[in-house]
């Protein structure tokens, strides 16, 4: 593996979390809650902003790691979960309660794929393949715990 390669793997990977060998994703959407901490100490709109660039660069990466693996979104991959995540909790308060909810909901959400999650899933292909279904997840759980917070007025 060369150079390039190497750095595709460390970031696709979350610096190596994906290699462990159980609950690959779950790791993976940890440390996307480094992500969405450093994202709440942010302005929105730049939180937002930087949001999507790491949305790019996570298809990117997922795309590149893909090519390496010569295979269909290896397991390994956890960068998605990241993004998944972040998307997740954007613009929510970055405190126990919506970590933890958002941390459950996403979770629930990426392994069991309702509509439309899952169809994404199958439609895509690539990195975008790979990474929009999680999106699409943390989309979803972002709309559940503003909806469930509104109405069980939490903040």
């Amino acid at each position: 593996m060369n150079y390039k390669q190497k750095s595709v793997m460390f970031f696709a990977t979350g610096c190596f979390i994906g290699n462990i060998s159980f609950a690959p994703g779950t790791f993976g959407s940890i440390l996307g809650l480094a992500l969405c901490f450093f994202l709440s100490k942010i302005e929105f709109a730049m939180a937002v902003g930087l949001t999507i660039l790491f949305v790019f660069f996570a298809i990117w990466m997922a795309h590149e790691a893909e090519i390496i693996h010569k295979t269909e979104d290896p397991g390994c991959i956890v960068i998605d979960e990241m993004a998944g995540m972040v998307v997740t909790l954007i613009g929510l308060p970055f405190n126990m309660i919506s970590v933890l909810t958002g941390f459950l909901i996403f979770r629930i959400l990426d392994i069991w794929k309702p509509y439309p999650i899952r169809w994404f899933e199958r439609k895509l292909s690539g990195g975008v393949g790979i990474v929009m279904d999680d999106i699409v997840a943390g989309i979803l759980g972002n709309i559940i715990l503003r909806v469930s917070f509104g109405v069980f007025k939490v903040f």
